[in-house]
């Protein structure tokens, strides 16, 4: 009896080890410095975040990687989104997220009254990151699907995605935002968005941004209403934001990937009473980050 129970810990403790090592090596980060000739060297630095076994299964040519492009908020590090970079990988996804803006960038003036209050400079500048990212990663890793990507961002880095959506329609998949302000939905249905609004007096939608309910449910856009704050998502973010957040994105992949034609409920109650959890194979804990930057806030 005292043997068998000896045993059965040694087991446990077995599972255990082998459960934290999976989820911490399951899902493998890494950051590329690219430098774009085309304008004056520009740094580009693209993190990816791609599961290991499936990496391991593209690179010798059985599967060809599904890709989402990861868009970061102003004054936000492309590194701060791993919660949601993991819930991609964890699906089987490439995920890339580039840094779009640099400390030596000049200042953004924002201008009320001017298309997307003045940030369509920012907002194209982000789009070419974009594709030269999506050019560096051919040469990287080719079995992968940028043809038609899914497009993700928060804050201002939502806005890249809707107007990189807005503008090159045949190149997109699927949009994920978290709170974007600024660039309007497209309501023609061409591919399913999922946008996660935030419950911040702070940070409000310019008027014609988010569409009605009746437009959401014609043109397939899963809108959830969340009663988190804009800042809360990202990695700096309670856990609870974003357990909350991957485990309804996963719900929302799971059947975009399934069928193409088949709809996503639009009609999603509150994340916070629907408590969906984390997705399976989390990947690493997010990324340290200091006192200040975890208090930083982001500007729209």
């Amino acid at each position: 009896m005292k043997r068998g129970i000896i045993v059965l810990l040694s087991l446990s403790v077995l599972v255990a080890v082998g459960y934290f090592t999976a989820s911490k090596w399951a899902i493998r980060h890494e950051t590329i410095a690219f430098h774009d000739a085309s304008r004056d060297n520009r740094l580009v630095a693209v993190n990816i975040a791609v599961r290991r076994d499936k990496a391991m299964q593209a690179d010798a040519g059985l599967i060809k990687l599904p890709v989402a492009v990861l868009n970061h908020g102003n004054t936000v590090k492309h590194t701060e989104y791993s919660f949601l970079a993991n819930a991609f990988a964890a699906r089987g996804y490439l995920a890339i997220s580039p840094q779009h803006d640099l400390p030596t960038d000049p200042p953004m003036v924002t201008k009320v009254g001017e298309l997307y209050v003045g940030r369509l400079p920012q907002i194209q500048r982000g789009v070419a990151n974009i594709h030269f990212a999506i050019g560096e990663m051919k040469k990287i890793q080719p079995n992968a699907d940028y043809e038609k990507v899914t497009m993700v961002g928060h804050s201002m880095g939502g806005d890249i995605s809707m107007y990189f959506a807005r503008t090159y329609p045949d190149e997109v998949k699927k949009v994920v935002t978290l709170d974007n302000l600024r660039v309007p939905f497209l309501t023609d249905g061409k591919f399913k968005i999922l946008s996660f609004r935030s419950k911040d007096t702070q940070f409000k939608p310019d008027p014609g941004v988010v569409p009605d309910d009746e437009q959401c449910e014609q043109a397939g856009i899963t809108v959830v209403n969340t009663g988190f704050r804009h800042n809360d998502m990202r990695d700096t973010g309670p856990d609870e934001a974003k357990a909350s957040i991957q485990g309804m994105l996963d719900k929302f992949l799971a059947e975009a990937d399934r069928s193409a034609l088949k709809p996503v409920p639009t009609k999603v109650p509150d994340i916070l009473t629907t408590s969906p959890g984390p997705v399976p194979l989390p990947g690493p804990a997010p990324l340290a980050s200091s006192p200040a930057s975890k208090n930083r806030p982001v500007t729209n």
